[in-house]
């Protein structure tokens, strides 16, 4: 048992910010970044994995992030179904608070479901190939594929929105999309 706790320590030591990072990029809020590494890491070290090296734990990890992220938006999907009839109604949210949370393509990954979003940061950020994110979060290729393509378009137009405003002022109002090699 004790070399458990050691190898969970050492990986803590040496990779908390990858693993804090990895779980920012999945889910966009770095309170709840750090929430999913701890769930994460009880999930992975609650049992004995017979000759599990500290690599093959990050991993562990990593994809334990993943499918804690998702069963968790899951759930909240489900509690907001039921909500309204165990709560008043609510005030509405601050629209101005998500202008001050990060960068513009946190925001963009920030809005697109958590699939989609998992298989875009695994084929981007980790640098998967498709099969290898299908066999990560049990998919079949084909609904990667297809997670990637329609999460790719919507963080274009997410994205591309801000490019606009960002633009001078003698291009106002008109699109500008980048073509290969960044030339508008």
């Amino acid at each position: 048992m004790s070399e458990w706790r050691d190898m969970m320590a050492q990986l803590v030591r040496d990779r908390e910010r990858a693993l804090l990072g990895y779980a920012y990029l999945v889910c966009g809020d770095s309170t709840q970044a750090q929430d999913l590494v701890q769930d994460a890491l009880v999930k992975t070290f609650s049992r004995p994995r017979p000759n599990l090296t500290t690599l093959q734990a990050e991993a562990y990890v990593r994809r334990a992030i993943t499918t804690v992220y998702i069963d968790g938006y899951r759930r909240s999907q489900r509690w907001k179904r039921v909500q309204h009839l165990f709560q008043p109604d609510e005030a509405a949210p601050d629209r101005f608070g998500a202008v001050e949370a990060g960068s513009d393509v946190a925001e963009a990954l920030s809005s697109l479901p958590p699939r989609m979003r998992a298989c875009v940061v695994l084929r981007y950020f980790d640098d998967l190939t498709v099969p290898e994110i299908a066999r990560h979060l049990s998919l079949a290729p084909g609904s990667v594929k297809r997670y990637l393509h329609d999460g790719l378009q919507r963080l274009e137009l997410l994205l591309a929105v801000v490019e606009e405003l960002s633009g001078d002022d003698t291009t106002a109002g008109v699109p500008q999309r980048r073509q290969k090699g960044g030339q508008p």
